[in-house]
């Protein structure tokens, strides 16, 4: 129907006696209908009101429906009074419109002309929803609904299995029994044993290598948000995205296998064109998940104090050039870390993104070897980790055992490129035997440990390589059990066990605390005698430290005449000795060590020793220890490696 221009049609007020609001029979519906009398005349058309619904009041009958906003009421010109007509119970007439409720009587949309039969009358539509339960709340509670009770008091089943409240109690066998109670009893603990890596990573740098073939991963949104996680952990990042299984692809799609030596792609123009797309591809794609996970982790984003994804010229670039006859071309090396201006981004609170293209002094770009890149970085900023990503998930374990390895000192690492035959070329390319067939995520394991050698011999403290497996990152580096394979520094370089020809500089370093009554006098012959039992640490030729370890059964050792020399007691030697024998003990399957002390307790209690009676020491320690003397005694349980591994972690290096 079409109605006369709004401005045309005066309002109109209809008298309070004419108008009556009607509750049906279900719950808060209301209507009004108006006498067919006035159904051919003119009215207003209809009227958005402030929440954009149609307020109709126009002749000819209208169904109504209640709505909580101030009343207006409009009317068409008539010159009789309004009828209206009630076909319902409980009416009520609003004798003063200054005093109605606050309703808003509106139209029903989308009646038709055979609303207008008298059937229709007072009718209103069927609907197919229904309203809240006008007796809930959000901020208003009851409060004689509720009750304080104790945490033991047994809860409703429901309750158990969604109970996610920070109120449970942990000691709670009602919590514990079922699915939300039994997440809280291992996250607890977890989190707890979680602390100390949390305190030791934070504000130290760390080199993260993502290969590009993680960006189709499934998981890769997951790792983008455990690496921003990691930022709002307090660690400063620096990432080196690589390109070349996207590289690839696109070269044996059109055809253009380039050659490679060594794992080093010979880079031409129209291969350097390909690797511009690719580097850019993979820069932005991570850019744009960081900004993301980066924005919606930290509450600093309101205040525009939130980190961001910064990438630039952070390094520079010079050619390989000519080795042995090959012209590398366009490929390159890295040249020099801009250290100052990656530290100016850190302390800006941002992420460091880097790409495998670098530029030359002379305005040549150059694409580098992104795991080279990213060992090179790592080694200029004295970083703490350089961490390899993987995109296919490798395993080292024993041949025999079938046990899985996951520590290496660096010196083990080498020896096993060595026996594999892998070597590192310089500070650009990995030399292996290209005769071996060995699969691709072998393959591409062997170079990661290769650049990780190369960054530890530059001053990193440690490098990782983790399985791409979802929450394997935040494994490796906030639990004590990990995810993937831990590389570190020959901590124990220089210890080794003692020869004859040592007692006399184990006595030159023992005998200052036996004249000051801290250690028990050992003859030189005795000495002789258990002369296997001593381990030494040495330096320039020197004995500078020295330590004794008794087995007794097959799971008690005592670590005693542990001492190293005054003037070499700096940068954690003794802590690096004490280690050392610890895990001889763990090797030969000792569960527990034990120390005999009587002055440097407080040591052996900071490293995870408790005192125990004589009674816990075995039989035969018992029948030879010395009452007069009373030394106490001081006991550790230990299960496998990698409960040192976490020990070593928390040393002051």
């Amino acid at each position: 129907r079409r109605w006369p221009t709004f401005a045309t049609s005066p309002i109109f007020t209809p008298s309070p006696a004419t108008i009556a609001l009607v509750r049906r029979p279900r719950a808060g519906a209301l209507f009004v209908s108006l006498d067919r009398t006035n159904a051919d005349r003119p009215g207003p058309p209809s009227r958005k009101d402030g929440d954009g619904d149609c307020d109709n009041l126009s002749a000819g009958p209208a169904k109504m429906r209640r709505r909580v906003v101030s009343t207006e009421l409009f009317d068409d010109q008539v010159s009789g009074k309004s009828q209206v007509t009630m076909n319902e119970v409980d009416r009520k007439v609003i004798s003063d419109p200054n005093a109605a409720p606050d309703y808003e009587l509106d139209c029903v949309e989308g009646h038709d002309e055979e609303d207008n039969d008298a059937a229709s009358l007072g009718r209103t539509a069927k609907k197919d929803y229904t309203a809240i339960n006008p007796t809930l709340e959000v901020l208003l509670m009851d409060p004689s609904a509720m009750e304080l009770v104790s945490s033991h008091v047994s809860l409703p089943n429901d309750y158990k299995r969604d109970m996610t409240s920070p109120y449970a109690s942990a000691g709670s066998k009602v919590h514990t029994s079922a699915g939300g109670g039994a997440q809280n009893e291992h996250f607890v603990p977890m989190f707890r044993s979680s602390a100390n890596y949390l305190a030791k990573h934070r504000n130290t740098v760390m080199v993260l290598h993502l290969p590009g073939g993680l960006l189709k991963q499934e998981n890769f949104h997951s790792l983008i948000d455990d690496i921003a996680l990691m930022w709002l952990l307090g660690v400063d990042l620096i990432i080196c995205v690589g390109c070349r299984n996207l590289i690839a692809a696109r070269l044996a799609a059109k055809g253009n296998v380039r050659d490679t030596v060594n794992g080093i792609r010979i880079t031409d123009k129209d291969t350097l064109r390909i690797v511009k797309e690719e580097a850019g591809f993979v820069r932005f794609e991570v850019e744009r998940q960081l900004a993301r996970a980066l924005r919606n982790g930290s509450h600093l984003s309101e205040s525009g104090e939130g980190g961001n994804v910064v990438s630039g010229n952070f390094f520079s670039a010079k050619p390989i050039g000519v080795r042995d006859g090959i012209d590398y071309e366009y490929t390159g090396i890295l040249r020099r870390v801009e250290i100052e201006k990656i530290r100016r981004a850190h302390a800006a609170n941002d992420v460091v993104v880097l790409t495998t293209l670098g530029v030359s002094p002379s305005g040549e770009l150059f694409s580098v070897n992104s795991e080279c890149l990213a060992a090179g970085v790592a080694g200029a900023m004295k970083a703490s980790k350089l961490i390899f990503l993987s995109e296919e998930g490798t395993m080292l374990r024993h041949k025999e055992t079938s046990k899985p390895v996951h520590t290496l000192r660096l010196e083990d690492a080498r020896r096993l490129l060595s026996y594999n035959g892998f070597d590192v070329m310089g500070n650009f390319a990995i030399k292996y035997d290209a005769t071996k067939k060995l699969q691709r995520g072998v393959l591409a394991t062997f170079r990661k440990i290769c650049w990780s050698l190369s960054s530890l011999r530059q001053g990193v403290k440690r490098a990782h390589i983790i399985p791409p497996s979802d929450g394997s990152l935040l494994s490796e580096l906030y639990t004590r059990d990990g995810s993937g394979l831990l590389i570190s520094r020959d901590l124990y370089d220089g210890i080794r066990r003692a020869v004859v020809e040592d007692i006399p500089g184990i006595c030159a370093v023992i005998r200052p605390l036996i004249d000051a009554n801290v250690l028990v006098d050992r003859p030189a012959n005795i000495m002789e005698e258990e002369i296997d039992t001593y381990y030494v640490f040495i330096r320039d030729d020197l004995v500078v430290g020295c330590g004794q370890v008794k087995i007794f059964g097959e799971k008690y050792a005592e670590i005693g005449c542990l001492v190293i020399a005054k003037e070499y007691r700096q940068g954690g030697r003794g802590d690096a000795l004490f280690g050392y024998l610890e895990r001889l003990c763990c090797r030969a399957g000792v569960t527990t060590i034990f120390v005999l002390s009587t002055q440097t307790m407080q040591w052996f209690l900071e490293r995870g020793f408790y005192e125990v009676g004589v009674e816990a020491l075995p039989e035969v320690r018992q029948a030879s220890y010395n009452h007069e003397r009373k030394s106490k005694i001081y006991i550790k349980k230990i299960e496998n490696e990698r409960d040192l591994d976490a020990e070593e972690l928390m040393w002051d290096r």
